[in-house]
């Protein structure tokens, strides 16, 4: 047995977590980090220990028979850190579990003393952030593990893998490989699809107005908008039905083109008077500190932020001690907290900007996984952005001066402002100025906050108005008609979804940036960004429809919320877990009186081995976009979903849907287009001189292509177009070159084999042997001459693993992991550290040659922490090796029947 060291073992999630708290814990402590969880349910069944392989349950990795029994396991890349952290604790007089306060955090610790078996004291040490004075607090205040925690997140899990793994499987048969459902990612994505069938169902309305300019007395110019005449209302773009796209209202002004130009030309030359000045003083307070959510937001409209790289930032400036823990529903401030940001407030913007009274801001925070303190900087007196500007990264830097700007901002006096209004008659007509101004800047000197709509944000900016008084006259300068047409919905982006999500109590906002990084998984195909907006595939619509026709309480908003609650009332020690998921799971014959969460009898076992039978994945997959009134074709054009993506069916007729067109766009009569233009590949373009084969021009999911030969000619053949070539202007002569690639161009001198032209994947390029060089813009493999692409093979060849690049930078210390040497290379995509087993890609904006030791191991065990990113190791065993191993296996599976090592099912 080891010897003490008198130490204690502090064990924390992160390295970077681990140096940060070492700093103030002294030599007394030896802290640790887990790497995150050191157990899990299975991935699958080929993880599941072999007595249990057998088992009805063992693809859940839940004991569905014996009471919802989890079976955990210690996965293969974690087994190495398990032992590091049993080898510390052989060593220490005391056990300090200080993970994250949140569910994730608590089960975690209760894993770790389930693996480690300490037979020293076990203390649980808790804080919001890394300070001295905050480690110090904990160590003075520390508790037992939280059981309700514990179980709250053991039950989430659990009732996430029945969910998830089960329907997926039905989807994966039904509708397509890829595909994936889970308890919060299908009601996003039913999110993201019913606003864009609002989309669809939107009919635009266009109405008329007009825009005048006027001259003030001191020339000065009034700009205001038509808003009556002759007393009729001019209608705006709330006056319309978003389904018929006509008024729902009586009595407007609704004009066309040439009656708002006559009405222009005859108001031109009336005289003008100013008839009402109204003068509106108003105030505006500071929005509360953040919380996980209103950080999210705020960084995706100001910072362009997705949530995960926002999470990610807010993680390391956690850890490293710069902000209070990142996790949090709580708009609260601590006491230190409110006097430091009313002290800066002072110091940094005059007296004149601090509100007279502390402000308290109180949010609802129905869970008791959360923090109970808004996200701020750590510590009680805030360091200013400036000041720390060298030690932080591009991206922690930018949301460090957000959070900051914010929590001074809370203790700010409120902005004084007023909206003016000015109306102005003539001619039988009344034209309308408004302008804001700002009185006294208060809080905004520090912080405006963002919006998700423009428009809005546009009118809240100041807009000075000339000085006019009543019964002023006014010249008309111009008069100019102006029509609009009213807009559809806008679609989700991650902030409006995010807020969507929390106000309707859907998921947590811890949770919120990895549902996103699901729907928006290419893998998936569900979600697809244009520009900042979230839009739905037809795959994502197929998905949606199957859920919300056999499986509705799933996808049910109210449903998913409530489930929520029942989650957060176990960790309150208030909810029975067992009996809510064999209901949830297995369902009952009648629903108990005695139960408010009744409803919840879902029964997803049984009622997936009946819609098994039921669903038709024909039904599920076909959306119809309309009947054609007129012309050749006039039978029903659907949308289908096939097993290669979707594509248009009409009659016999089909044609692809082109890669990247958001499902609003693809009404009737572009559908109509695509149909006749996917006919037009029937007809051959003409005949190939050399081969005598057709020549057809296609278009496929990724665009128009070549093909030579009939589609049923074993030994046809393809040839993609070339960039920015137009199928309009393709020729017979140009085809015919094209399905020349690749060329041959000649020999190379020195070697004497042929040089070839392609045009590939990346570009066009040459070829020599195993010897590549893109053509340079402008050059096309059509024309590249023998002497070009000599020269350009003679050229040093700049990327490629032909020839490795020199290590950007060498540290001079081991990984604490591999111990094994860790440097940052140029790799295919960017610049990335390594340590010989594991890589990870430097953020956005990171200089490579200025990247810290300690920088480089947080990405490494970030990316170690997800379990992707492993180098492959060479296999170099003889058969005679081979045959050894394989008896040693036979060997140690013998002993595994007696033992099982590394698997642990929950007591």
């Amino acid at each position: 047995m080891a010897k003490s060291t008198g130490k204690s073992l502090v064990i924390v999630e992160s390295p970077a977590k681990a140096r940060t708290i070492s700093k103030f814990l002294g030599g007394r402590y030896q802290v640790e980090a887990s790497i995150g969880h050191v157990r899990d349910l299975p991935e699958g069944k080929k993880d599941v220990p072999d007595k249990f392989r057998d088992e009805p349950w063992a693809y859940l990795g839940v004991n569905v028979d014996e009471g919802f029994e989890p079976l955990y396991i210690v996965p293969t890349d974690k087994k190495k850190q398990v032992s590091k952290l049993k080898a510390a604790l052989k060593e220490a007089d005391s056990l300090y579990l200080a993970t994250d306060e949140d569910r994730e955090g608590e089960a975690i610790s209760w894993h770790l003393h389930e693996i480690l078996k300490p037979k020293v004291p076990v203390h649980r040490l808790v804080f919001h952030e890394i300070t001295k004075e905050a480690i110090t607090s904990a160590l003075e205040h520390t508790r037992q593990i939280d059981q309700g925690l514990v179980r709250a997140q053991e039950t989430r899990r659990i009732l996430d893998r029945l969910y998830g793994f089960d329907m997926s499987q039905l989807l994966w048969r039904k509708v397509g490989s890829g595909t994936s459902a889970g308890r919060v990612q299908s009601v996003a994505v039913r999110l993201i699809v019913q606003r864009e069938r609002e989309r669809i169902a939107f009919v635009k309305a266009t109405y008329w107005d007009i825009d005048a300019v006027f001259q003030t007395a001191s020339n000065e110019s009034l700009p205001a908008t038509l808003t009556s005449y002759d007393g009729k209302r001019v209608p705006a773009g709330k006056d319309f039905d978003p389904d018929t796209g006509k008024p729902t209202k009586k009595n407007l002004l609704l004009l066309d083109e040439q009656q708002t130009n006559a009405l222009a030309e005859r108001l031109r030359n009336s005289q003008f008077t100013v008839s009402k000045v109204e003068v509106k003083p108003f105030s505006e307070r500071p929005r509360a500190p953040f919380t996980t959510s209103t950080l999210q937001q705020e960084a995706n409209r100001k910072l362009g932020f997705g949530a995960k790289r926002t999470m990610t930032a807010a993680q390391k400036l956690y850890e490293n001690g710069y902000i209070t823990y990142m996790r949090t529903d709580s708009t609260t401030l601590s006491k230190e907290a409110i006097s430091s940001a009313r002290s800066l407030v002072g110091s940094v913007y005059g007296k004149d900007y601090l509100h007279p009274e502390v402000r308290v801001y109180k949010g609802k925070v129905k869970n008791a996984q959360e923090a109970h303190e808004a996200i701020r900087p750590a510590g009680t007196t805030f360091r200013t952005p400036e000041s720390i500007r060298g030690e932080l990264g591009p991206d922690e830097f930018k949301l460090y001066d957000l959070i900051w700007k914010r929590t001074v901002a809370c203790q700010m006096a409120d902005a004084k402002k007023q909206r003016i209004s000015v109306s102005i008659e003539g001619g039988g007509a009344t034209f309308t100025a408004t302008g804001t101004s700002i009185l006294f800047e208060g809080f905004l000197r520090a912080y405006v906050e963002g919006s998700d709509n423009p428009e809005a944000e546009l009118a809240d900016k100041e807009r000075l108005l000339p000085n006019v008084r009543q019964d002023e006259s006014l010249d008309a300068k111009s008069m100019d008609p102006k029509s609009h047409t009213t807009q559809p919905p806008a679609r989700y982006t991650e902030a409006s979804l995010t807020r969507t999500l929390e106000e309707k109590g859907i998921g947590r906002p811890s949770t919120f940036a990895s549902i996103i990084g699901t729907i928006t998984d290419e893998r998936r195909n569900y979600i697809f960004k244009k520009g900042n907006a979230l839009v739905p595939s037809w795959r994502a619509f197929s998905v949606t429809r199957l859920m919300e026709e056999h499986f509705g309480t799933l996808v049910d908003y109210q449903f998913t919320a409530d489930m929520e609650d029942f989650l957060d009332s176990i960790s309150r020690n208030e909810g029975g877990a067992e009996e809510y998921l064999r209901r949830f799971y297995f369902g009952e014959d009648a629903k108990p009186a005695d139960h408010t969460e009744a409803d919840h009898n879902v029964a997803l076992k049984p009622r997936l081995e009946k819609k098994l039978e039921e669903i038709d994945p024909r039904v599920t997959a076909r959306f119809l976009i309309g009947k054609p009134s007129e012309g050749e074709h006039r039978e029903e054009v659907f949308v289908r979903v096939g097993k290669y993506g979707p594509f248009l069916e009409q009659g016999e007729r089909k044609a692809p849907i082109p890669e990247g067109m958001p499902p609003d766009e693809l009404d009737l009569a572009r559908a109509i287009e695509l149909l006749d233009a996917g006919q037009v590949e029937d007809e051959p373009l003409g005949t190939h001189p050399e081969t005598g084969k057709p020549i057809f021009v296609k278009v496929g999911r990724f665009g128009p292509y070549l093909q030579l030969g009939e589609p049923d000619d074993p030994e046809k053949r393809n040839q993609s177009l070339l960039k920015g070539m137009a199928v309009e202007d393709l020729t017979l002569e140009m085809a015919c070159k094209l399905l020349q690639l690749p060329r041959t161009l000649g020999n190379f001198p020195d070697n004497d084999k042929p040089i070839q032209a392609f045009d590939g994947r990346y570009g066009p390029y040459v070829k020599c042997e195993k010897e590549t060089r893109s053509l340079p813009d402008g050059v096309s493999p059509l024309e590249v001459t023998l002497d070009e692409a000599i020269k350009l093979l003679r050229e040093p060849k700049r990327r490629g693993r032909a020839a490795p690049k020199e290590p950007i930078k060498v540290f001079e210390k081991k990984s604490p992991v591999t111990d094994g040497e860790v440097k940052v290379l140029d790799g295919r995509y960017g610049p990335y550290v390594t340590d010989g087993d594991t890589n990870a890609s430097l953020p956005k904006g990171t200089d490579p040659k200025e990247l810290s030791f300690e920088a480089a191991i947080d990405l490494l065990a970030e990316r170690a922490a997800k379990g992707g990113s492993k180098k492959k190791k060479k296999k170099k065993a003889t058969k005679k090796k081979a045959t050894k191993k394989k008896a040693a296996k036979k060997k140690s599976a013998k002993k595994k029947t007696t033992k099982k090592k590394g698997v642990k099912k929950k007591a």
